[in-house]
């Protein structure tokens, strides 16, 4: 009986392990392809520019 307990408690600590291992590697595998989609998006500028230049004449 005793031989048995110790199985299952190893049994229960190497499915831990391996989920935490999948886990892992899900988590790795995403931050990776979100850092590839952000590096592929257009560069953007940092102030968009205006239709009628820099300088607009507001006098009356």
């Amino acid at each position: 009986m005793e031989v048995n307990s110790l199985m299952s408690s190893h049994l229960m600590e190497l499915q831990q392990t391996v989920q935490m291992s999948v886990m892992q590697n899900a988590l790795n595998l995403n931050t990776t392809t979100a850092i590839e989609l952000l590096k592929e998006l257009p560069q953007q500028q940092t102030a968009p520019t205006h239709p009628y230049g820099s300088i607009i004449d507001i006098s009356i």
